[in-house]
């Protein structure tokens, strides 16, 4: 019943976050939408995963228990995906070995989202 769905990331600074997006995951950009002048959304995709990177509305400032959205990504290598990230200046976490099989680190984009990148580990502890 259904074909598809696309997650809507909010943004502070939409040019800033494609910075991430495009430089530092590699999506590629499909489309915008430019009102007076000012990018305020446009349509990504890496492979079959698509996104739709909109303008914040409200306040630009969070509550502290604000969470916002996590996204879990699958990279192809672990390794090189990280090391893309700290090149671009990200402050990306140590890759670990966890206890439930997956291998990971962690990043926070220029919005304050948590991006956890992991695969299946041979190490995992029992």
């Amino acid at each position: 019943m259904i074909k598809a769905c696309i997650p809507v990331i909010p943004s502070f600074d939409l040019e800033k976050s494609l910075h991430f997006w495009v430089e530092g995951l590699g999506f590629t950009v499909d489309s915008k939408m430019i009102d007076k002048g000012k990018l305020k959304g446009c349509m990504i995709h890496c492979q079959e995963v698509f996104l739709w990177l909109n303008e914040r509305a409200g306040s630009l400032t969070k509550a502290d228990n604000y969470e916002g959205i996590r996204l879990y990504w699958t990279p192809t290598d672990i390794n090189a995906t990280r090391e893309r990230l700290k090149e671009l200046g990200y402050d990306v976490s140590d890759i670990e070995d966890r206890n439930y099989g997956q291998t990971e680190f962690f990043v926070t984009d220029d919005d304050g989202y948590s991006h956890c990148f992991g695969v299946a580990s041979d190490k995992w502890v029992k």
